[in-house]
């Protein structure tokens, strides 16, 4: 499951009651700028990185906000799934 901490200004993912990863992200006005994403290498290989980025995702359009990917694995991963399209502000450059 993945959740929002707003204290540490990130999505965490956990495997029962271990962090398996997060997704470290700033608050701006409307725009949620995603800068970094980090799998714990004993998850490797679960598809853990793909479930973290799916649910900090849909959080994020649930509450009306704007996607800023500067993290190359979050801007990946919503290459691969264009229907967020609408929620997206690419960088400039990417």
């Amino acid at each position: 499951m993945v959740t929002r901490n707003e204290e540490k200004s990130r999505y965490e993912i956990f495997v029962e009651d271990k962090l398996g990863g997060f997704a470290e992200y700033r608050e701006r006005g409307d725009n949620v700028i995603f800068t970094h994403t980090e799998i714990d290498d004993a998850f490797a290989g679960r598809g853990l990185g793909s479930k973290l980025a799916k649910g900090a995702i849909a959080d994020v359009v649930e509450r009306g906000k704007t996607i800023v990917p500067l993290c190359p694995f979050i801007a990946a991963y919503l290459r691969k799934h264009p229907e967020h399209d609408a929620h997206v502000r690419w960088p400039q450059g990417q």
